[in-house]
């Protein structure tokens, strides 16, 4: 029985650093595949908002084909008309945002300043969250803000080559995200629907999609219609609009089996990873010891908010246990209504 429960543990263990290993893969590659699709030296598909939307409707349809066709995978239930308009609509608009906006950053500025400049997520997170009165602002967490805040300072001082127009745009991205993850926040803390990242972008995707699709009409579409025929790859956009699939799904996967915070961690090290080799691959990279000593600050700042977010949910976890051990009558004969 020993042997048996330790080898399932290694097993277990196995398994999860495998998926943490995949999601740092798969991210830190659809970041590489985006830029490499949209550089002019390469694929030369200029067009991020027609890539984010290519995304968004390939996420769509393969969703609903898993879950309606071949019913692989279940939504689960318990949505409303007033939830999608009051929580998914904007959820879905703050994703097209995000994916557009950051997207777009990757023809102005390189790679690894973009990752550099995605650090200061934490804080935009926490300030939005404090004025929708989901955090409590605190020295400890001012004292955090403020590490990461001057790291990314530090960082961008030490960039040789800045684009000013490329960092409203992520700055534009990370602002989006920062607004999805509060909605998504609300929408789990204030009306209790928990729902899997397949059910999530099921109704997610298509609301995306069309959030997306009437920006594309005005901006882009007129662009790739002077350019004649459309400069389309359809195996190399569908190659790319199913890895960014198959990161929605290793994201379900290490939350599974570890937890959300598991990933803010893993995103940290995939940052790492992005930022070095960024500078091997690509030629509009050159990092300097100011670029790195910065964001090593801003990561610094990072996992100090990572370790107080795990004491906090610990906290919370405990707590819980806690009123539900003094809610149940302490006899054999007890029952709980439900």
């Amino acid at each position: 029985m020993a042997d048996r429960m330790r080898n399932y543990l290694v097993r277990e263990e196995f398994l999860t650093y495998a998926y943490i290993l995949l999601y740092i893969a798969l991210s830190s590659g659809q970041i590489f595949f985006n830029k490499w699709v949209l550089s002019s030296k390469e694929i030369n598909f200029p067009y991020p908002l027609g890539l984010t939307l290519l995304h968004m409707v390939f996420s769509s349809v393969l969703c609903f084909v898993l879950t309606k066709v071949l019913k692989i995978m279940k939504v689960e239930e318990g949505m409303t008309a007033e939830i999608y308009a009051t929580s998914v609509i904007p959820i879905g608009a703050m994703f097209a945002m995000t994916l557009w906006l950051g997207n777009t950053a990757y023809l102005y500025i390189s790679v690894s300043f973009a990752q550099m400049l995605k650090a200061i997520m934490p804080v935009a997170v926490f300030i939005l969250g404090v004025a929708a009165g989901l955090e409590v602002m605190s020295c400890r967490m001012l004292l955090i803000m403020s590490l990461i805040s001057f790291g990314v300072l530090v960082a961008s001082y030490g960039e040789i080559n800045i684009n000013w127009i490329g960092v409203v745009y992520q700055m534009g991205g990370v602002v989006g995200e920062a607004l999805r993850l509060i909605f998504m926040e609300i929408l789990v803390k204030r009306k209790g629907i928990k729902l899997n990242p397949i059910s999530v972008m099921y109704y997610v995707s298509p609301c995306s999609a069309l959030c997306l699709f009437i920006p594309w009409i005005f901006l882009e579409k007129p662009k790739m219609d002077a350019r004649g025929a459309w400069s389309f790859q359809p195996l190399i956009l569908t190659l790319n609009s199913l890895c960014t699939f198959a990161l929605n799904l290793s994201v379900f996967l290490v939350i599974s089996h570890t937890s959300a915070l598991t990933i803010r961690v893993a995103g940290v090290v995939k940052d790492w990873v992005v930022v070095l080799l960024s500078a091997l691959l690509f030629a509009d990279t050159k990092l300097t010891i100011i670029n790195l000593f910065g964001y090593g600050i801003a990561i610094a700042g990072v996992a100090a908010y990572n370790n107080h977010k795990l004491k906090k949910e610990a906290t919370r976890g405990t707590s819980n246990e806690s009123q539900q051990a003094e809610s149940i009558p302490l006899t054999s004969s007890s029952t709980t209504e439900k």
